[in-house]
């Protein structure tokens, strides 16, 4: 039996989670359909340029994204503090960039006079505005529904194009959430359409290491701050060239089926995070079967799974034995 949403989202636990998207038809979300040769590669700009348009309106940041041909993966952190931080205005005008809203948030944002009991109402629409632009129910829904319509419209057809809800894991610590991000950014090169990490178009990956190249971070994506001290800035807990120097390094073993083995001088990343060079290339080859829900150590997943009163603890044994 499917575990509850509200279950699987817990912002007490955590607020990083993995989502994937799965296309429902024989008829390619993206890639080139050979039985038709009809290509809907153009397609897998939509998901990346809605990702991109996404994380300046939600109070939610990508990390890590993969767009395939029939499914994408997304790496998210829910971001609550921003969404607290927001003016009453500054919410509705974020949610007018994505629906129309109502006539008094309309008439609001325009600078009408309103009465106290149409402003309170007002007040009101914006607490549930606010909380929805920091749901991934409400990002994810938005990207679907968006693609699902343009994709209807091309094809010239009607029905689902998505295999019902999307799914999400609660990735629970820093090593659930390294290797999560490392088997979406690796997703191409074990589906072998791309040879290295930089050309792996529409991934997240592709873009920080353009990005890299100049001294930046992308502007898109979460920034990788270093690792985690005290007055810690928002970002992802490890060091930028460390991250992409794994990647190269298991895109690497996983090309050319060298598996087991990273140099000896590996990236402090896994020393850190307590992870053999073996069980990495596990964890990045097989995530999506080694793994079924919350993601974590021990101790976190069991604080998870009671907290959200959860019986079983699917994921224990794997997680100790790769994350261990």
């Amino acid at each position: 039996m499917a575990t509850a949403r509200k279950q699987q989202i817990s912002l007490v636990d955590t607020a990083y989670y993995h989502c994937v998207a799965r296309s429902v038809r024989r008829a390619f979300l993206c890639g080139e359909d050979k039985l038709s040769g009809q290509s809907y590669e153009h397609r897998r700009g939509w998901v990346e340029n809605k990702f991109h348009f996404l994380t300046q309106v939600f109070a939610i940041d990508v990390c890590a994204y993969a767009v395939m041909s029939n499914h994408y993966h997304v790496v998210l952190f829910i971001d609550k503090a921003k969404a607290k931080q927001w003016s009453m205005q500054e919410v509705l005008e974020r949610w007018h960039r994505l629906y129309k809203g109502t006539l008094l948030t309309q008439q609001y944002c325009r600078g009408d006079k309103l009465e106290k009991t149409l402003l309170d109402i007002v007040k009101a629409t914006a607490a549930v505005y606010r909380k929805r632009l920091m749901k991934i129910s409400w990002f994810m829904g938005y990207i679907n529904e968006g693609i699902a319509r343009k994709a209807n419209q091309e094809d010239n057809c009607t029905g689902r194009l998505w295999e019902g809800r999307f799914k999400s894991q609660a990735l629970l610590d820093e090593a659930a959430l390294a290797a999560c991000m490392a088997y979406v950014d690796l997703n191409p090169i074990r589906a072998k359409i791309a040879k290295t990490p930089e050309d792996s178009t529409h991934t997240s990956v592709k873009l920080r290491c353009k990005q890299a190249e100049k001294g930046q971070q992308p502007k898109a994506l979460l920034p990788f701050i270093g690792n985690p001290r005290k007055a810690m800035p928002k970002g992802l807990p490890f060091e930028l060239a460390d991250y992409l120097q794994l990647i190269e390094l298991t895109g690497r073993c996983i090309k050319e089926d060298k598996r087991g083995y990273i140099e000896e001088k590996q990236p402090q990343i896994l020393s850190r995070l307590n992870i053999s060079a073996e069980n990495w290339l596990i964890i990045t080859t097989e995530f999506s079967t080694q793994f079924h829900g919350a993601i974590g150590h021990e101790d976190v997943l069991s604080d998870y799974c009671q907290r959200n009163k959860i019986k079983r603890r699917h994921n224990l044994s794997h997680c100790n034995q790769l994350f261990g």
